[in-house]
């Protein structure tokens, strides 16, 4: 596939598998130590080229567009020193995914490119600081995409910007627009002044729970760095369950796919309050577990390993 459009993986049969979960919201088993079963319920997945359509909703500044673009490109462009791990890594276990299909090829999984394709600002707060799913994010879909349904959109939000649904468990979601066209899209909040104490963790100290370690983002810039953290745990969700009836945990309230069920997980050893154990930058005192293009650092979420059946850091 050379864009959006979205191939038919398989057949409509299950594939059970074991993960981990780590929100407690209406589950009774541990996100650290317990497992459960997730679904794959037939439906389609995105693979080959995904081309984001990013509406920066607000004064983002320069730090989080730099930050969030380089870790795109990171998906699928390694450092030039190739210093381990990579974020590459990290998105080869996201590919790995397609294998699970009942009518999947032997052998290793293709490819899925994230790519930019399209950027559009809105400086002057036209639909104003409080963004509803049902009015004003149609419409910011519509003013990035122009209608283009090969385009996938990603709404990202100024730190004076709140988002519907944002700061309630979640920090970025993939979410589908309403009939009679549905499309799957991502939004992003801003953690600076929105919820710093839920969105900004592990840069920021946490709001309800055990009080682990806070770490040094390794941008510098909190805001940035957690949005990345939000972002990728969102796109990993939408690449896996686009359409709501693909790979996910078939729970009677939510569908929780990849990424949601190893919240709050970076590294070895995590814990409540504690998101684990992850690497330095001698020189910044930034803390990362992946790096990336241009000698960009990042601290990824945990996601859901089909092989070994358990959440997975690199």
């Amino acid at each position: 596939m050379a864009s959006l459009s979205i191939r038919l993986l398989a057949l409509a049969l299950s594939v059970t598998a074991l993960f981990t979960y780590s929100s407690g919201h209406g589950h009774t088993y541990d996100p650290y130590n317990d497992k459960a079963r997730m679904i794959y319920h037939g439906g389609p997945m995105l693979n080959g080229t995904i081309k984001l359509a990013i509406m920066w909703y607000g004064n983002c500044g320069k730090e989080i567009k730099n930050t969030m673009r380089n870790f795109i490109k990171s998906l699928s462009v390694p450092g030039k020193d190739k210093l381990q791990p990579q974020v590459t890594c990290w998105w080869k276990v996201v590919e790995s995914y397609q294998s699970m299909i009942p009518d999947a090829k032997p052998g290793k999984s293709p490819k899925i490119r994230v790519k930019v394709v399209k950027q559009s600002g809105e400086k002057t707060y036209k639909y104003g600081k409080v963004l509803t799913l049902q009015g004003h994010i149609p419409e910011l879909i519509e003013h990035v995409t122009k209608g283009d349904t090969e385009l996938f959109p990603v709404i990202v939000a100024a730190r004076d910007v709140s988002i519907q649904g944002i700061c309630n468990g979640k920090c970025a979601d993939h979410l589908l627009t309403e009939d009679p066209h549905p499309r799957p899209y991502i939004i992003v909040g801003n953690p600076e002044t929105e919820c710093p104490g839920e969105c900004g963790w592990p840069f920021f100290p946490a709001d309800m729970g055990p009080k682990g370690p806070v770490l040094k983002p390794p941008s510098g810039n909190m805001a940035a760095d957690a949005m990345v953290v939000a972002f990728a745990g969102a796109l990993v969700d939408a690449i896996t369950n686009p359409m709501n009836d693909a790979l996910y945990h078939s729970n009677k309230a939510k569908k929780l796919g990849p990424a949601t069920v190893c919240k709050g997980i970076f590294g070895r050893g995590a814990a409540p309050g504690n998101p684990g154990e992850v690497l330095t930058d001698p020189k910044t005192g930034g803390s990362f577990n992946a790096h990336g293009n241009n000698n960009k650092k990042f601290l990824l979420p945990a996601i859901w390993n089909p092989k070994t059946k358990s959440c997975w850091t690199v």
